[in-house]
């Protein structure tokens, strides 16, 4: 799904999406982001565990990805480590490792992968399920959904909230606001309470 637009890496019905999948019974909901940046990891309150994968010689260097992404995962795969730099980028997440310890005291393991091959798959699937049994061992199966839907809950609250005041400025009043505010006759600041004035009384 594109994001169109949506900060955070993932598109808006993505989650509605995950949920639908997991109502229906579904054992295992895989999701793929591609090129994520420091500001788009709203996988990490959607996803029960998140794997960064990471390629040698693709510009995957430790030292040059953002400090996001490498808080956000529960398991670091280095794919194609049959090629050349596959010890390095070991080398300087094991470094990055060291400056700083997660809350729920896990460590991430690396993974080494070479996926057109099958190499290292089973041993994946293997630390998945010793990350999910840490999980519940630690009893923070709960806390880390009860935490993830508190974010997501603000974010369909935003969302319903903006649609509804989207609604309530039709016919061109958003651009008459914007510009009263260009020629300085409004402040945006009082605008906005006002405006949110008048959706409480909606």
């Amino acid at each position: 799904m594109a994001t169109r637009g949506s900060l955070g890496g993932l598109a808006r019905a993505t989650a509605d999406a995950a949920t639908v999948l997991d109502a229906s019974g579904r054992d295992l909901v895989m999701i793929e982001t591609v090129g994520v940046g420091q500001d788009e990891v709203d996988i990490v309150r959607l996803a029960d565990v998140t794997i960064v994968i990471l390629v040698p010689g693709m510009g995957d260097d430790v030292q040059t990805i953002k400090a996001g992404i490498m808080e956000i995962a529960d398991i670091f795969v280095i794919n194609k480590s049959d090629r050349e730099g596959a010890e390095r980028v070991e080398r300087e997440i094991r470094a990055m490792q060291s400056l700083s310890t997660r809350h729920d005291r896990w460590t991430p393991p690396i993974v080494k992968t070479v996926a057109s091959e099958g190499v290292g798959t089973q041993e994946l699937a293997e630390v998945i399920a010793g990350y999910e049994a840490y999980l519940k061992k630690e009893n923070l199966v709960l806390k880390k959904n009860v935490e993830n839907w508190q974010e997501r809950l603000v974010e369909m609250l935003r969302d319903a909230m903006l649609e509804k005041a989207r609604a309530q400025m039709d016919g061109g009043s958003l651009e008459r606001y914007a510009a009263e505010i260009a020629e300085h006759k409004r402040d945006p600041y009082s605008l906005v309470e006002e405006i949110v004035g008048a959706l409480r009384n909606t």
